[in-house]
């Protein structure tokens, strides 16, 4: 037995040589060892009123297993949590988001790790609603980001530990209600609590003729816009001569500082850096993103960032590439369950001329014309795809898509469950997706009804 012992040593010590001199950079006496894999699960919107874990289709379970799976799963909270223990503000971010807070355990049950608490309806009920969400969302043991008692917290990394690797999430929205808007401490004033904010400007180009057509308009309708000149501003929006019609937007120069320092410092702590972003503005389709976003996408990537998430739009956008690194303009929707919310306030029901005998249902009805409308009308709200990232270290080895179904035209106590799409529906969402990417020369194939990104070498 001892001789058989030295004879493997031998060959343990051999082989170790070996590698070194077909490996010269390889430390003498230390073997290659493989990248270590780590894997994600991404999706778009959660707007979550109802439980999940009382369902057992295999289409619904399966897409659940594919959460647990990952590494590290993520989300966009657009809920808030609470017992209608704050007020309703006198605005919200179009419907007055709140769910049982029992209902945070289901997407801990799904198998999610990371959510962006950072969205339009962050304000609906105040800072109370964003305080107790943000409790109930901890208490879960989930890890939130992009509010806080001022800028600063709002603003930076928080981090899940796992056993494959640190992941830092770092969420902001260029989407939301002025008052949700965190700002920092100015002398003796502390800061605003609220949301992580992303501004930007947009400029309207038109060619120098109706640009002076339309100045001269205003000027006759009394309004002070100055009578020369290659742009002017009104009621904050810009308009200035271009070769042809356009609208372009560029994201506040200091907001883009302010978050890539953050990505910067978060890179050096983690071993991934996610950064998302609520941003419902477009670039003339609903499925394009705004010319900032794709701008502010890849600073962050340039800041350190491993992966870009977008949310908010409620459609899915296409997929870049960029330095090698994953962009999604926007995952579309993952629950969508907001025809369910238990009670809605005044404002809500006033302006649709419903008198206090109605509910919401009633809402519902006369929102989206009994279906005919709006969301409810719209296939592509109800279709979308979870993306599967997986590393090799720091690089990314593969990329699935993996498509799923809301159930639109279903009866509305049913619709809003995500469930995974088959047959025709799934090459659709992939076809979709696939178009939509080809804008930044991202090539998809589909096999076997799922997506895969072609990755560039």
């Amino acid at each position: 037995m001892r001789e058989l012992r030295l004879l493997s040593r031998r060959c343990a010590v051999g082989l170790a040589q070996a590698l070194a001199l077909a490996l010269p950079g390889l430390a003498p006496g230390a073997v290659a060892q493989p990248a270590r894999q780590f894997s994600f699960a991404l999706t778009g919107d959660a707007i979550i009123t109802r439980r999940l874990s009382v369902y057992q289709e295999p289409e619904f379970l399966g897409l659940i297993d594919l959460l647990r799976k990952a590494d590290a799963s993520f989300t966009n909270l657009e809920m808030l949590f609470h017992d209608y223990e704050p007020w309703p503000m006198h605005v919200s971010g179009g419907t007055w988001m709140r769910a049982d807070p029992a209902l945070v355990k289901e997407l801990v049950w799904a198998g999610f790790d990371l959510v962006s608490l950072a969205n339009n309806h962050a304000g609906d009920y105040g800072v109370e609603g964003m305080r107790l969400t943000q409790r109930y969302v901890r208490a879960a043991g989930l890890v939130g980001a992009g509010t806080g008692e001022n800028l600063a917290e709002a603003r930076e990394a928080k981090f899940l530990e796992t056993a494959r690797g640190r992941v830092a999430l770092i969420s902001v929205a260029s989407t939301f209600t002025p008052h949700s808007a965190a700002s920092p401490p100015r002398g003796a004033v502390r800061g605003r609590p609220g949301l992580s904010p992303l501004r930007f400007s947009t400029t309207r180009e038109l060619p120098r003729a109706q640009l002076e057509r339309l100045r001269g308009t205003l000027r006759e309708s009394g309004l002070n816009v100055p009578d020369r000149g290659d742009r002017f501003q009104l009621f904050g929006n810009w308009f200035a001569v271009g070769a042809r019609r356009a609208q372009r937007s560029i994201p506040d120069s200091g907001d883009v500082a302010s978050i890539a320092a953050v990505v910067r410092n978060a890179r050096r702590l983690a071993d991934y850096v996610l950064v998302t972003i609520h941003a419902h503005e477009a670039g003339g389709e609903l499925s394009m993103p705004a010319e900032f976003l794709v701008s502010f996408a890849r600073a962050m990537v340039d800041a350190g960032a491993d992966l870009f998430v977008g949310h908010g739009p409620h459609v899915l956008r296409g997929i870049e590439l960029y330095k090698g690194k994953p962009i999604f303009f926007s995952l579309g929707d993952f629950i969508f369950q907001n025809e369910t919310v238990t009670r809605l306030p005044e404002e809500s029901y006033a302006p649709l001329g419903l008198d206090p005998t109605r509910g919401v249902a009633d809402f519902n009805a006369a929102r989206y014309g009994n279906d005919t409308r709006g969301f409810p009308a719209q296939r592509e709200v109800w279709e979308s795809v979870v993306a599967l990232p997986t590393f090799s270290g720091k690089t990314l080895s593969s990329l699935e898509l993996v498509p799923i179904t809301l159930g639109f035209g279903q009866p509305t106590a049913e619709r809003g469950r995500p469930q995974l799409a088959q047959g025709e529906l799934a090459a659709k969402i992939l076809r979709d997706v696939a178009e939509r990417s080809e804008a930044f020369g991202t090539e998809i194939q589909v096999r076997g009804g799922r997506g895969y990104v072609t990755l560039k070498r």
